[in-house]
């Protein structure tokens, strides 16, 4: 009997069902696109900010040394220490080895810029100071001591220069890159020939690229990173490397090791380390480089996690008010079809119907009703999620299982939450009163 009561209710009923149902619908499909994107936009919002550089720096332990006690910089004459460049590959077989997107060594070296067409050895620059010369990897193809080939370089770590021009390959020998101040204050155009010396040696570039970067790299001459090396006199060394690496947002475990990781317990070292957190990549990345210090570049790492979390809170804020404006229509619904049955609810109650099975017979209906919204809400969901992934990160979102019971503890604490004032007003009628259509 009580089934059939339920069978009979939701059929006569089917229209005012049918619109919980797709209330239900609404909130649930909300609820599962956002929480299935908030579990998996972390990998997706740090693979958007690596667009915009590097997070981590890698520096000789000597010139970090004296950098952080007296700010000398490399290129001063003091604090000129190197790294090997053979042993780069080694940032790649570390645990969080899949984390590090791109990284990229740098040699620095103070250069003099001759005048066009000088061809005497001891040609000074009459037109302003000594310029930077950068050597870097452009387009780089590594293979790893793992077997693993990696295409690696700036290209991909500053793809959001302003460039006229175009980017050098692995194949550019003799080309290099001009920032536009520097251009611009020594009239040097696409195309253009340009002679450095350092010491007895000089060397000649054509200008293949003009960028914008908006600092001071604007002021400096990028070449690759093989004709720095011969120019400096220092085959197979670089100054500093930059990494782009996923990470964990910081939390108190990975601020505490970055200070000290010998203060942490062995089960607390154990969590760091297996954590993607930046201080940990950094502490990995010194195991396999000699004499390295990684440094997090701060303001990139923290706005990275600052980014993280107001992203995923939207979405927390976005799923829990889509789910509350669900729990209204459910609850003006549910009320309208109780007022509507008041009749029917009255004659059960005056043939000896007690409160809780009517209660429970109008609770029923909802849940059944709420399933199948919820169910229907859960797959459109799915869509709306991959829809945005491809939209906003031009990828598509991962499905989370745990997604599953979530929205199913919503959906039913929703549908809850919307049958209350139904059922008080259920309980509040009276037989006598309703049947005499008062």
């Amino acid at each position: 009997m009580f089934w059939r009561m339920i069978r009979g209710a939701l059929f006569r009923q089917w229209k005012k069902m049918l619109m919980v149902a797709f209330t239900i619908a609404l909130g649930s499909s909300l609820a599962t696109a956002m929480l299935n994107v908030m579990l998996d936009v972390g990998d997706k919002v740090n693979q958007e900010l690596k667009a915009y550089g590097a997070n981590i720096n890698v520096m000789p332990r000597g010139a970090s040394l004296l950098d952080d006690l007296y700010g000398v910089s490399e290129g001063s004459g003091v604090s000129d220490k190197y790294l090997s460049e053979a042993e780069l590959g080694n940032i790649k077989t570390i645990f969080w080895a899949f984390n590090i997107v791109d990284f990229t060594p740098y040699l620095n070296a103070r250069v003099q810029l001759l005048p066009s067409g000088e061809a005497s050895e001891t040609a000074a620059l009459p037109s302003g100071p000594d310029i930077k010369l950068v050597g870097t990897w452009f387009d780089h193809h590594l293979e790893l001591p793992t077997g693993e080939e990696l295409d690696t370089g700036m290209r991909n770590m500053k793809s959001w220069w302003d460039l006229r021009g175009r980017w050098l390959t692995r194949d550019d020998t003799d080309a290099a890159m001009l920032g536009e101040t520097l251009a611009a204050r020594h009239h040097i155009r696409l195309g253009d020939t340009v002679t450095v010396r350092l010491g007895n040696r000089r060397q000649t570039f054509t200008v293949a690229g003009i960028f914008n970067a908006g600092g001071d790299e604007d002021e400096e001459l990028y070449v690759p990173l093989q004709a720095a090396q011969e120019l400096t006199g220092r085959p197979g060394l670089v100054s500093r490397v930059e990494v782009s690496a996923l990470t964990t947002p910081d939390n108190e475990l990975s601020r505490r090791a970055a200070q000290d990781p010998n203060s942490l317990s062995i089960k607390e070292k154990e969590t760091w380390y297996c954590t993607a957190y930046v201080s940990a990549i950094c502490y990995q990345i010194d195991e396999v480089i000699t004499d390295a210090v990684s440094k997090p570049i701060r303001q990139v790492a923290e706005s990275e996690g600052v980014v993280l979390e107001k992203t995923q809170l939207l979405m927390l804020l976005i799923t829990i008010l889509s789910l509350a404006g669900s729990a209204l229509g459910i609850s003006n619904l549910v009320t309208a079809s109780v007022m509507e049955r008041a009749g029917e609810i009255g004659l059960l109650k005056a043939v000896g119907a007690h409160d809780g099975p009517i209660s429970r017979l109008v609770l029923a209906e909802i849940l059944i009703t709420g399933i199948a919204g919820g169910v229907g809400g859960y797959f459109a969901g799915l869509g709306f999620a991959q829809i945005i992934g491809q939209s906003v990160f031009n990828s598509s979102i991962d499905i989370k299982p745990l997604v599953i019971p979530l929205v199913a503890v919503l959906v039913f604490l929703v549908t809850m939450a919307g049958s209350i004032p139904s059922i008080r007003l259920l309980l509040s009628l009276r037989p006598a009163e309703v049947l005499h259509g008062r």
